[in-house]
């Protein structure tokens, strides 16, 4: 089942706007975004795990969800209400060409923060403008306003973020942060395919060793167990995806058979792929 009206939906249009105020269709269900989607909460509270980490969603909430995100929405109250603006990858990478990487990898890791009442005039005025050139279906310049609507937003969050944490948060103060918030990155565009530690090492040209080092340091737990993480949850989403058999997931992954992808998932969780599809799958 998919969300209707909902930044969540695979996307059948260029972009969506509007207000979310009932998740229960999307709730307890892994979904992992093709494009992106910017929500401010308006009223009530949500609990959402975004990339493997648990936010609360209160009043002037920003969230940003980055093109590739994985989010679940665990729980909301009553009068919970948010507004969105969901667009597809191609939309992000036109409006964001002039943005720094590092900006993206400190947005991925930071997602959500709460905006002073006193400054949301920003948020509120460009989703005002967004909402009503969805609606306005007969605008012949209707995506491309869309997308500058999105590089405003952009720019906004781009301003409020350097406004509101510390420049050495952003970028990193040492090399051993940066080096972590690249490896970081990594994992996010490879775990598909790459589970090995070597080739992100590689990658960053630095030891196994010495990325290990780097990740207890900052987590306190091994390079291997990250990429783990991220891993499994690419593999909970297919399995959620009652389209997709157990081999084809192997397949689309690149583990060498069913088997071995059993083997590896049971591993981690505890159960067989198929007993956690039978478990989570609508």
């Amino acid at each position: 089942m998919e969300p209707k009206n909902s930044s969540l939906a695979i996307f059948r249009e260029p972009f969506v706007a509007g207000m979310d105020e009932n998740l229960s269709p999307i709730m307890q269900r892994l979904w992992k975004l093709e494009g992106g989607a910017i929500y401010f909460c308006r009223s009530g509270w949500a609990h959402v795990t975004i990339d493997l980490k648990d936010y609360e969603i209160v009043e002037n909430t920003q969230i940003v969800l980055l093109p590739g995100t994985i989010i679940r929405v665990n729980g909301s109250s009553s009068d919970f209400t948010a507004s969105f603006f969901g667009f597809p990858k191609e939309m992000f990478r036109e409006a964001c060409l002039r943005f720094e990487p590092i900006f993206f990898r400190f947005i991925k890791e930071k997602p959500c923060y709460v905006l002073p009442e006193e400054n949301t005039g920003a948020i509120n005025g460009l989703i005002r403008a967004t909402t009503a050139i969805y609606n306005d279906r007969e605008n012949r310049f209707r995506n491309q306003i869309a997308k500058n609507h999105l590089q405003s937003f952009m720019l906004d969050i781009y301003d409020k973020c350097y406004r509101y944490f510390d420049r050495q948060e952003i970028e990193g103060g040492s090399r051993q942060d940066e080096i972590f918030k690249k490896f970081i990155a990594l994992v996010h565009e490879n775990c598909i395919a790459e589970r090995e530690v070597t080739f992100y090492a590689n990658k960053l040209c630095i030891s196994t060793k010495y990325l290990t080092g780097i990740c207890k340091s900052v987590t306190g737990e091994a390079a291997k167990k990250l990429i783990d993480d991220f891993s499994i949850l690419e593999i909970k989403v297919l399995l959620q995806s009652t389209e997709l058999t157990i081999q084809e997931i192997a397949d689309r992954l690149g583990f060498p058979d069913q088997s071995y992808l059993g083997r590896y998932f049971k591993r981690h969780e505890g159960m067989s792929p198929k007993e956690y599809q039978s478990k989570y799958s609508i």
